[in-house]
Parts: C-alpha cells; sequence; structure tokens
C-alpha cells in the first residue's frame, strides 16, 4: 500500500491546504473568471443532491480528497438522513448521489437508497469496488440492483500496475472480481443497470480524452477479464486533501497548478457541476460542491449552511458559489466533474 500522511484534525487540515494554495503564484480564481467575462458562478436548476454520508473507508487511498480511511469515526446520523429526506420530498431533485468513505458501510445507507427510490429518485452509489467484496456486504449487489441504483467506481486505470499505485497493493484484482459480481447481476449490460467507472490519472497532469480513454477501457476489460460496463468518466485530480500532499511531496504542486491555470476553459466554468448540485455533508452542513466540502468551505453570501437552516428557510435552493484557487481543477482542459467531462 503507498505511504501515506496521517490523518489531521480536519479543521486544521483544510485551512493548511487553503494556505498551501494561496501561497502560489497564480491569479485567484474568482480574478480568472472576470477576465473571461464571466463573473460570479450561481445555481441554475438543482439535478443532483449529493450527499456524504461518512469518512468511514475500507481503503486508504493514496489520492484520497476525502482524507477517508479505515479509522475515520465521522458519519452521518439518523436524524440527519431523515432531513436528507425530507428535502428530496419538498424539492424534485431527480438525483440522488451517495458517497462517502464507502457510503456502504454507513448505517444509513440502505434506509436512503430505500427512501430515495420510494420517492421515484434516481439514485447514484459512488463504490471503491472492493466493499462489494466485505463479508458483511454479502447481499448488497442484490441489494443494489434491486433498488435499480447506478453504480458509479473508481478504476484509475485498465492496468493493474496504475490502479494499485494510487489504491493499493491488491486493489486491481479484487476490483476485477467485484465488477464480474456486478456483471453477473446484469450491471454494464445493454439494457441493464447501469455501471460507469471513473478514470483520474495517477500523476501529475490532466487526464486524457474522456472517450478515447473509454474505447481504451472497454477493449482492455473486455479482452483480458471478460468485463462489460457502460460508461467511463474522467476526473481531474483536485489539488487538496492527499493528492495536495502528494503534490508538495514531489515537488510538483506550482507546476500542476501552472498547468491547471494555463489549461482553464471558459466554456468548462460555465458548466461546471456546482451549477446544479448541493453537497450535504455527514453533519448536515451544506456546500456547493464535495471538494468545498472536504476543505471545510461550506455555502455562503448569505443561503443557509445547514440542512436544518435550509428546511426552514423559504429562499430555495438557488445561490451564488463560493469559488476559491482549487476550483481551477474543474475548469482545465475539458473540464471534470463528477458526471466527467464537461466538454467533448
Amino acid at each position: 500500500m503507498p505511504s501515506l500522511i496521517s490523518i489531521r484534525h480536519p479543521l486544521a487540515a483544510s485551512h493548511e491546504q487553503r494556505s498551501s494554495l494561496n501561497r502560489l503564484p497564480v491569479p485567484e480564481f474568482e480574478e480568472t473568471l472576470e477576465r473571461h467575462g464571466l463573473g460570479q458562478l450561481e445555481t441554475g436548476t438543482i439535478e443532483v443532491l449529493q450527499v456524504n454520508v461518512g469518512k468511514l473507508c475500507n481503503q486508504t487511498c493514496a489520492h484520497c480528497h476525502v482524507d477517508a480511511g479505515p479509522d475515520r469515526t465521522e458519519n452521518m446520523t439518523r436524524e440527519t438522513a431523515e432531513k436528507v429526506v425530507e428535502l428530496l420530498r419538498r424539492y424534485p431533485i431527480p438525483t440522488l448521489d451517495i458517497t462517502g468513505g464507502a457510503p456502504e458501510l454507513s448505517p444509513n445507507f440502505r434506509w436512503l437508497v430505500k427512501q430515495a427510490t420510494s420517492l421515484g429518485r434516481h439514485v447514484i452509489d459512488r463504490c471503491n469496488l472492493t466493499v462489494l467484496l466485505i463479508g458483511s456486504q454479502n447481499d448488497l449487489v442484490d441489494f443494489l440492483s434491486e433498488h435499480g441504483v447506478e453504480v458509479i467506481a473508481s478504476l484509475p486505470s485498465f492496468r493493474k500496475t496504475g490502479t494499485d499505485a494510487q489504491r493499493g497493493d491488491g486493489v486491481f484484482d479484487k476490483s476485477m472480481e467485484a465488477l464480474r459480481k456486478l456483471n453477473a447481476a446484469g450491471y454494464g449490460r445493454k439494457d441493464g443497470l447501469v455501471l460507469s467507472l471513473v478514470h483520474n490519472p495517477v500523476g501529475a497532469f490532466l487526464p486524457g480524452n474522456q472517450a478515447s480513454l473509454e474505447k481504451d477501457y472497454k477493449r482492455e476489460l473486455a479482452s483480458r477479464h471478460g468485463i462489460v460496463f457502460n460508461n467511463l468518466y474522467t476526473i481531474t485530480n483536485m489539488p487538496i486533501s492527499r493528492y495536495l500532499e502528494f503534490l508538495e511531496r514531489s515537488g510538483n504542486l506550482e507546476r500542476y497548478m501552472e498547468l491547471l491555470v494555463g489549461s482553464f476553459n471558459p466554456a468548462a466554468a460555465e458548466s461546471v457541476m456546482c451549477r446544479s448540485y448541493i453537497s450535504v455533508g455527514w453533519d448536515g452542513t451544506l456546500y456547493d460542491c464535495d471538494f468545498n466540502q472536504m476543505l471545510e468551505m461550506p455555502v455562503g453570501f448569505g443561503a443557509p449552511r445547514t440542512l436544518s437552516g435550509l428546511l426552514e428557510s423559504s429562499d430555495g435552493l438557488e445561490r451564488k458559489v463560493v469559488t476559491a484557487r482549487h476550483c481551477y481543477g474543474c475548469t482545465a482542459g475539458a473540464g471534470s466533474s463528477c458526471a466527467g467531462a464537461v466538454e467533448e
């Protein structure tokens, strides 16, 4: 398993990360938006409610922006989960995107799935694949398929060396075993349950063309492992958390940030996911995106900062978006979101 940082107090860690980025000789993100005539980002129609149910995970990945791991104790309570469901009842948000940690390890994961699907919502499970092989999760694939849950699974590379370098020794082989279980249940097959994979680069560079990489993944996984899937999403590594520390240790932070700034794409900036997402932390705090959540940067500009506050408010879901230098990661090249590139 790769050598990893020790987990620090989240508030101290997020402050250190913002300070590291602020010391770099690159323009503020807001200045770049203004230079391109874009102005302050604002939300449109909210299409996705993304909920982080906790930081407990059976893996400890080198590039994890959540700092998740087996020793994390942060977990969403049933009371907060009930407020998530109440938000879905009150607003016609079509998709519930559940993430973690390994979200399946949360005691409220299955309850949330059942409640959301009973309300007619599409549910996404952000899965690390190896969790499907844990003894206590033997029936998880059946549960997911029974409720029509879309599985979006991380697989940094279709090669063993690339995946294991980022996610830990042996993770690739376990991921192949888990993908076969999903395929056997109907996932990834034509007219079946949706199975999408996520690629993010192992090194300090931008992901390649999403469509080309999808062809490569489908060819290699089918020919070498007999595995099929529906979609490949490419995601740029965000300069936060463990990946930020990797950049600092390897001396690549300034160069990587210059790459992101130099690759700024105005069209991608207009389509960033924070304009159609709202993110909920495990404790009920509201954020513009999952990355802001990990930097302890809640929604701002007077918008309600908690689920309770939002449910008590009559203002609706519209808001201005809180941005900072890490946002260059979502606007570089073809852009990046939890649903992959935002521009072909």
